[in-house]
């Protein structure tokens, strides 16, 4: 099975090394490693590694566990192919070849971007200030969503991450327009722990989003709206 692995390490050279030959002995075939953050001596790094469904994880957070300076972050299942240049653009030209579709494309397709475990297109109410919570609806869910879906207090206001008191996590980012935001959920799960969403990845969430919207314009508007029925 495919695994992500996200550590921080000390940024200086020799310790990604010594990250890579412990996933290696500890039986992890790394298939992509990405940085998402340089900062003050510090890295994050995820690795994407084909697991041994037979060798246990506990061997491998224990190696890395003994690398001075390393902390794992999170291990848990990756959902789809490793991330490569161009499936923003490619899946952003898929939403606009068919707009009829475009919003249930997007749902489908983030999880695997992000390394998640589901998504939900969410509709907030107009009131939802006045209601003091979010109280959304579902529009759209891809097909590993629970049912229903475990919703965080979503607010159509701004692209963030958040993880509840029982482990889950998530991103958001709204469409602006009709109400409409996207919920990414990385859900928690024995003996996996997934790391929480990093801001480039919210980032990421929130351009694709943002462009979203201005290829499907008014026809967010449709989305979690009642079906018309024609009286004849």
């Amino acid at each position: 099975m495919l695994l992500r692995v996200r550590v921080t390490l000390p940024d200086r050279p020799g310790t990604l090394g010594q990250v890579a030959r412990t996933l290696g002995v500890s039986g992890a075939d790394i298939v992509q490693v990405v940085v998402l953050e340089r900062l003050g001596g510090r890295a994050v790094d995820d690795f994407t590694v084909v697991w041994p469904g037979t060798a246990r994880v506990e061997r491998l957070l224990a190696g890395l566990a003994a690398i001075p300076g390393v902390r794992v972050d999170g291990v848990w299942r990756a959902i789809g192919a490793p991330t490569t240049t161009g499936q923003d653009a490619e899946l952003l030209a898929q939403v606009a070849a068919n707009p009829a579709d475009g919003v249930a494309t997007l749902v489908d397709a983030v999880p695997g971007l992000l390394a998640a475990d589901w998504a939900v297109a969410a509709v907030v109410p107009l009131d939802w200030a006045a209601r003091g919570s979010g109280g959304a609806t579902v529009g759209h869910a891809s097909w590993r969503a629970p049912v229903p879906p475990r919703l965080p207090e979503v607010t159509p206001l701004r692209a963030r991450s958040m993880t509840t008191p029982d482990g889950h996590h998530y991103a958001v980012a709204p469409f602006g327009r009709a109400g409409l935001v996207l919920v990414v959920a990385r859900d928690h799960s024995e003996p996996l722990a997934a790391a929480a969403f990093h801001s480039t990845e919210v980032d990421r969430l929130a351009q694709l989003v943002r462009a979203g919207a201005v290829i499907l314009g008014d026809r967010l508007d449709l989305v979690g709206a009642p079906p018309v029925t024609t009286i004849t």
